[in-house]
């Protein structure tokens, strides 16, 4: 049987406020044409589905069709909820689902409940297991375990493989969204720690051939078996240069036999500049990056006006602007030392030529702010 391993689509996920619901679309749809060409029996979609627990109506409909054209390449579906969706709402008509061919496995009454599938050398056995928030499963999987990612995630593999003891010579795959000691996180996993206990151990998962992880963005292996896929797209700048993937997981009568990488195309790639903003504006060698989303980092020793529109007019996909001019002479004192004996109309007229990038403060602005000093002080005695 050969398997697909995915996660962490994040449908309806932005990029610093730009929808990516396009280039979402054209990935994960292209999943379908890896489904025909390498003859994938099941993609396996471990958590983090959709980006938000109530994603948008536009977001649903990238996944209905994305879903639809796996199905119509050939391929059987299994995907469970991450910490970004609703496990509830994801797995509404699943019933429904499963007779099409796509299983959502949402709940934790039955992540020991597996879907079976079956190849010419008998079955193979997949649990879905939900992201399990420790204070709630720790109560619905019997019992007060500790308040911890570890605690409910094993007692949740001991569930499963008390079903595979009944099932002898199946073979066994794994579902799971969680952080496992060995992975390297990236900058946009949204944080899972209860109390700084989100390291889950990655003995939790054994007794099963392969265990498809979810959760961490970068695509990594931690044994043969336990692989994270990462994310299809990049979805911070600390990604940028980050070659996206996914794992094709063949099994044979023993169980694991081979995995190998899929590498995923990028729409649009992600790039960070760096220097003054006439030099970004004007240099040639930034001509690789102009159809890029791209970061720029701003130099200037004064912070640039207007430099964000005038960004765009080179790289219309500009969406992160950070200005990194030097910091002023007396950037060590703190704040109390800078204000100390001063009144308030001088502390004022500073923080209005520090956010402007040291551009003074006029007459008629010094005028504007001292008013407003005298009326926040009769307000406040009036109280």
């Amino acid at each position: 049987m050969r398997l697909l391993h995915t996660s962490d689509w994040h449908v309806g996920r932005s990029l610093h406020g730009t929808d990516l619901l396009a280039e979402q679309e054209a990935v994960l749809s292209g999943l379908a044409d890896v489904v025909r060409a390498e003859r994938v029996d099941v993609v396996l979609v471990a958590g983090d589905v959709y980006d938000r627990a109530v994603p948008s109506a536009d977001a649903t409909g990238v996944l209905d069709r994305v879903l639809s054209r796996l199905r119509a390449a050939g391929a059987a579906v299994v995907l469970t909820p991450g910490n970004h969706d609703s496990a509830r709402r994801l797995g509404f008509a699943s019933g429904l689902l499963a007779v099409s061919g796509v299983h959502v496995r949402a709940t934790t009454a039955s992540l020991d409940e597996p879907v079976l599938l079956t190849d010419a050398h008998g079955e193979v056995a997949v649990y879905g297991l939900p992201f399990l928030e420790p204070e709630v499963a720790r109560h619905e999987l019997g019992g007060e375990l500790a308040r911890s990612h570890q605690a409910v995630l094993s007692a949740a593999m001991d569930k499963v493989r008390a079903d595979l003891y009944f099932r002898p010579g199946v073979r066994s795959v794994v579902l799971a969204h969680a952080f496992v000691g060995g992975g390297l996180p990236s900058e946009s996993e949204r944080d899972i720690a209860v109390g700084g206990v989100d390291l889950v151990s990655p003995s939790v998962f054994d007794g099963v051939d392969y265990v498809a992880l979810g959760h961490l963005h970068r695509p990594q292996m931690l044994s043969p078996r336990l692989r994270y896929s990462g994310s299809p797209l990049p979805y911070s700048f600390g990604e940028a240069g980050q070659r996206k993937q996914v794992w094709l997981v063949d099994l044979d009568a023993g169980g694991l036999a081979e995995v190998r990488a899929v590498p995923l195309p990028t729409p649009r790639r992600l790039s960070v500049v760096t220097g003054e903003l006439a030099e970004l504006l004007a240099d040639p060698a930034h001509d690789a990056v102009v159809d890029d989303f791209v970061s720029a980092r701003l130099t200037d020793p004064v912070r640039p006006t207007d430099a964000m529109r005038r960004l765009r007019s080179r790289f219309p996909h500009c969406v992160h602007l950070e200005w990194t001019g030097a910091a002023p002479a007396d950037g060590a004192r703190t704040y109390t030392d800078r204000v100390r004996g001063r009144d308030d109309l001088s502390v004022a007229t500073e923080f209005v030529q520090h956010v402007r990038g040291g551009t003074g403060v006029t007459a008629a602005e010094r005028e504007l702010l001292g008013r407003a000093l005298v009326a926040a002080d009769r307000e406040e005695a009036a109280r």
